[in-house]
């Protein structure tokens, strides 16, 4: 019993180090300066849905990861839900708004899955345009091509990442960097 509580609580803390490495990605200033985003809430949450949508993306190639993925998509949902009560969103209004950010996580892996599974970059620019990232204003040309460069090499360097270093938490920081997780 007293090992079963041990093997969970390792389990929440390698799902934690996950989350925190995709996060940390998110959070990169190219993606808010040669990226285009806007930096409001609804950039942010672009950025991090698309780094999900390339964790999942990765994780989803082995049958032995997709545990691990659903739970990182869940605490993805759970910080979702706490950010929008920290900015004030109020506690009857929380569900609906979250209901609407799932839809818009996974529209936009509809989007972009098919393009991504062929690497076309042309079809992942196309795809990209179409969905608005930002919430705002559809990005530039140049934004686009950013975005479409980053996902198709991000889904090659997350590839390379061996499942073991991902099932012990290890998640890459920087696109430079190996599958450590440096953070």
């Amino acid at each position: 019993m007293l090992e079963r509580f041990r093997r969970k609580r390792r389990n929440k803390a390698i799902v934690e180090q996950l989350y925190d490495g995709v996060v940390a990605r998110a959070r990169a200033p190219r993606f808010f300066e040669a990226g285009g985003l806007p930096d409001t809430v609804m950039g942010r949450f672009d950025a991090l849905a698309i780094e999900m949508f390339l964790f999942l993306r990765r994780c989803g190639s082995e049958p032995a990861l997709q545990p691990l993925a659903q739970d990182v998509v869940d605490r993805f949902m759970t910080d979702m839900d706490h950010s929008m009560r920290e900015i004030g969103i109020g506690y009857m209004t929380v569900p609906k708004r979250m209901r609407k950010l799932a839809g818009l996580f996974y529209q936009r892996v509809r989007a972009l899955g098919g393009p991504l599974d062929r690497a076309d970059r042309d079809a992942l620019a196309a795809a990209l345009a179409g969905e608005k990232l930002g919430g705002g204003e559809a990005l530039s040309d140049a934004h686009i091509a950013f975005w479409a460069a980053h996902i198709l090499d991000t889904s090659h360097l997350y590839a390379a990442i061996d499942r073991t270093e991902i099932l012990a938490g290890q998640w890459p920081v920087d696109p430079g960097r190996s599958g450590k997780n440096e953070g």
